[in-house]
């Protein structure tokens, strides 16, 4: 393999700021949108004050409401920044960009670059074309390399390559997490025709990724088929190496969860690594509990403490009122003791059927 010009930074390298959208749509809550800004409010309270936030809005009106909204919530506005580019959906860590840094990076601005992948509403929605541009708006205005994944299929024009970032997860240092289901399924099936290797030299080629972890299946109530970042992430671990996973688990056999889940930890147990001053050896396994079930109108809803998301000094996790919060706030906690763990009521937010890691998207500082 030649070696690839950019990687992708892990999660908890600094941040220069943190991208998200602001809920616009009653239909992604139906029936229960009410609160919803009020958790996006909740959420760039604390990151405003580690961080700059972007916030996507479809207009000046949509800025005025929720820039009352959040002075009220006590967030720290001088360091949120609007941008009206109208959205479908706020999911963006699936639709914004996909961060990368020049492998030999030098840490200047001309570093960065964006990597725009196409999205299709997780291969499942008609409505996706507006959320789709987000990263070619974003390169826009930051003057950066804005970069197209594709690759050649049977001589025919180039395939402009399908992923979200909740599909994936890497430790910054040439490991990747991702599932079967989500990337090799044939339901929902992202990139028909495309095969496990394509995908795997894609994420070498674009990411930086020397070696891909496949999962088998995501979290039961998870409609995007399969997202890793509901059931498995990496965390810096005690040497900052990113050679620590945390991962759901079920001991519940009546579950559903509880198959997939453990089939999953048998296979972070058996991986090697294959590069580094730990080659050879397994990656260390931290479990994680899942809350018990949360339905909404007969509905499962993928409601996982996994689905956390990291910033400058701050972990932000979803609770979900539940005698298991404290114990994934205290596991979550000891895997990153210099950041302050903060718990967000995410009762409400999963209803949109995706929480604190879908909605949002890191910019490497």
């Amino acid at each position: 393999m030649t070696s690839p010009a950019y990687r992708m930074p892990a999660e908890w390298a600094p941040h220069a700021a943190t991208w998200i959208a602001w809920p616009h749509n009653p239909d992604d809550w139906p029936g229960k949108f009410q609160p919803i800004p009020w958790v996006y409010a909740e959420i760039v309270r604390h990151l405003s004050h580690v961080e700059d936030v972007h916030i996507l809005v479809n207009d000046l009106a949509a800025e005025r409401r929720a820039t009352g909204l959040l002075k009220r919530g006590g967030a720290n506005l001088a360091r949120t920044h609007f941008h009206h580019w109208p959205t479908d959906r706020v999911w963006l860590r699936d639709s914004g960009p996909i961060f990368v840094k020049k492998t030999d990076s030098t840490g200047s601005d001309e570093d960065l670059a964006a990597t725009n992948w196409k999205f299709n509403a997780w291969a499942k929605y008609d409505n996706w074309r507006r959320d789709d541009q987000i990263p070619h708006h974003v390169a826009k205005l930051y003057d950066i390399p804005e970069i197209k994944p594709e690759i050649d299929l049977d001589n025919s024009k180039p395939h402009r390559l399908v992923l979200e970032g909740g599909s994936i997860d890497t430790n910054g240092a040439g490991v990747l997490l991702t599932t079967e289901e989500c990337l090799l399924s044939e339901v929902q099936q992202r990139n028909p025709g495309v095969s496990r290797e394509q995908l795997e030299q894609a994420f070498h080629d674009y990411l930086g990724i020397n070696q891909t972890l496949w999962l088998h299946r995501g979290c039961a109530g998870d409609d995007t088929h399969g997202h890793v970042d509901d059931i498995t992430r990496f965390v810096p671990g005690a040497d900052n190496q990113g050679n620590t996973i945390l991962t759901c688990t079920e001991p519940n056999t009546a579950d559903e969860n509880h198959l997939p889940l453990a089939e999953n930890l048998d296979r972070l147990r058996s991986f090697r690594q294959l590069s580094g001053k730990h080659q050879g050896k397994r990656f260390k396994i931290v479990e994680l509990p899942m809350p018990s079930p949360v339905y909404f109108e007969g509905q499962r809803l993928p409601a996982s403490y996994a689905n956390f998301y990291i910033a400058n000094g701050l972990v932000l996790v979803p609770t979900f009122n539940d005698a298991n919060d404290r114990h994934a706030l205290n596991i979550i906690a000891s895997c990153f003791p210099t950041r302050e763990v903060i718990g967000i009521h995410a009762v409400d937010l999963v209803w949109g059927l995706g929480t604190l890691h879908c909605l949002s998207q890191q910019e490497p500082a």
